[in-house]
């Protein structure tokens, strides 16, 4: 059967052949040797660390230098062989993210503030709100510094000569489905409410020659797992081409796996279409009810730090002793961390990928995006003891919005898993259940692909990924590498299905 995941297509045999460490990517091992997972004064792994360092503080030059000096040395791990190339990769990577000198910045600021001051400009590039690395001593700006400068800073909002419509989000303010899920949820003993039936067609399409005419290219598709209460019925309706592997439920980042040859001058097109049902929740938490009490053991792991992404530094600490003070109850802990991480400006990301610690990075830059924010929170819950986990997925709506975005849950006694989503954060409400809708209530415009982070793919991709932490556009490689995101595009589509979803249930 095409969606068999015992069927393998094409060349999907061979990659099982891979020894374990490669067929999990270089993520595993990027992550424990550039982490405190090696003990200080070992070897390699101290390498690996000294090169994430130099690479984080923009010392590329010596990076390159110390990478080309482990690798010719024949002792050398292969494990650490491919964290030594993907932080090569990673600067290659954070250099299209930042390809901006001074000069261009400036032009593209004055676009927007044509009396700009230059005594302005080094003001918020001092502050960090201007976003920018220096790399071998060059000052380099990120591609959406400027878009994001507004953002971030009142100052200069204040002086920009248009603004942009805003493009939010169907769920990012206060709306009449947060009323329907609360409302319904009160009046339902079931965990999920206010039911839509959704159409999806995901794709990716390569370039045009972007590997030689005839090799295969392999695209892994996200794809949602069934979720009680969640999102469920989920029904694969087609692929493109037809061949295809579904990865099966158990797959903590889902996808549909795909092969197809390329042909020269013609890109190449991968894509997939199902249907779900994707429900809200709403869960008021009375902090009253719970306390602290022993965790199941089974809960362990997610109070436990996670290198690189979730670390307890010196930092972390500090910033939970000012938010929490002498607090206990770990339902007021958890509304103080929420609402200190939703203060946090949303802001454009630059390529997870390029990040050696993303909770560490949005706390120390003072802005971040839904994933950022999300890995923060999780790291100041588990940091109190409260458990944490992440999901992400796509958001839409009954028109013509989507985007990428990511969530999470939070475990309290006695209500259990309890989802949050920080960056939509607080609403505009003087109702408490709804004004604190996003801590424990998800509406059902959003679906679902993955409910951990940097986890393996079925089958394994062979090669580095495109998104280490993340899927939602997907990845792409040949038998010649990883195909990066400035080769390919990826498209989503997602439409409610008219009636209810019980209708469309009975229907088929």
């Amino acid at each position: 059967m095409a969606n068999d995941p015992s069927t393998s297509p094409g060349t999907l045999a061979g990659g099982r052949r891979h020894a374990a460490w490669l067929a999990c990517g270089i993520l595993v091992a990027w992550s424990l040797l550039a982490s405190a997972a090696v003990q200080p004064g070992t070897d390699p792994g101290d390498t690996v660390r000294e090169v994430v360092a130099r690479v984080d503080e923009g010392r590329f030059a010596d990076a390159e230098a110390r990478i080309q000096q482990q690798l010719g040395d024949a002792s050398t791990p292969a494990g650490v062989r491919q964290a030594l190339l993907f932080e090569r990769e990673r600067m290659r990577r954070i250099r299209l993210d930042f390809p901006l000198d001074a000069a261009a910045t400036r032009e593209r600021l004055r676009d927007e503030i044509p009396d700009l001051r230059e005594g302005e400009f080094a003001a918020w590039e001092a502050s960090g709100a201007l976003e920018h690395l220096l790399i071998d001593g060059e000052p380099r700006y990120f591609a959406r510094a400027v878009p994001n400068l507004f953002r971030v800073n009142a100052e200069a909002a204040a002086r920009r000569l248009h603004a942009p419509p805003s493009h939010q989000g169907p769920m990012e303010t206060l709306a009449p489905h947060h009323e329907e899920v609360r409302d319904a949820a009160r009046a339902s003993t079931g965990a999920g409410v206010a039911p839509r039936r959704i159409h999806v067609t995901q794709a990716i399409t390569v370039d045009a020659d972007a590997v030689p005419a005839g090799e295969t290219l392999k695209a892994w598709i996200p794809y949602p797992r069934a979720l009680p209460g969640q999102q469920e019925d989920i029904r694969l309706v087609g692929s493109v081409p037809a061949r295809h592997v579904l990865a099966p439920e158990s797959a903590l980042q889902r996808t549909v796996y795909l092969e197809k040859p390329a042909v020269a001058g013609q890109p190449t097109e991968f894509s997939v279409e199902y249907e779900l049902t994707v429900q809200g929740r709403h869960q008021w938490i009375d902090p009253a009810r719970v306390t602290r009490e022993p965790l199941p053991p089974e809960l362990a792991a997610y109070t436990a730090e996670r290198p690189p992404h979730i670390v307890f530094t010196d930092a972390l600490r500090r910033f939970s002793r000012q938010v929490v003070g002498d607090e206990d109850n770990p339902a007021r802990i958890a509304r103080k961390l929420f609402a200190a991480v939703d203060r946090i400006p949303w802001a454009s990301a630059r390529e997870y990928s390029t990040i050696s610690n993303i909770s560490d990075h949005a706390l120390r830059t003072g802005h971040a995006d839904c994933g950022q924010q999300t890995l923060l929170l999780m790291a100041l819950l588990r940091l109190n003891g409260i458990p944490s986990r992440w999901q992400s997925g796509m958001v839409y709506s009954d028109g013509d919005y989507d985007n990428l975005h990511d969530w999470g849950w939070l475990y309290l006694a006695p209500y259990g898993w309890v989802p949050m989503d920080v960056t939509t954060g607080l609403l505009d409400s003087d109702d408490p259940s709804l004004r604190w809708f996003y801590l424990g209530g998800l509406d059902a415009y959003r679906i679902a692909f993955n409910d951990d982070f940097s986890r393996e793919f079925f089958p394994p991709k062979e090669h580095f990924r495109s998104e280490t932490v993340d899927s939602q556009r997907g990845e792409v490689e040949w038998p010649g590498g990883n195909l990066y995101f400035d080769q390919w595009d990826y498209r989503f589509t997602a439409k409610v299905l008219p009636g209810n979803a019980t209708a469309h249930q009975q229907g088929r």
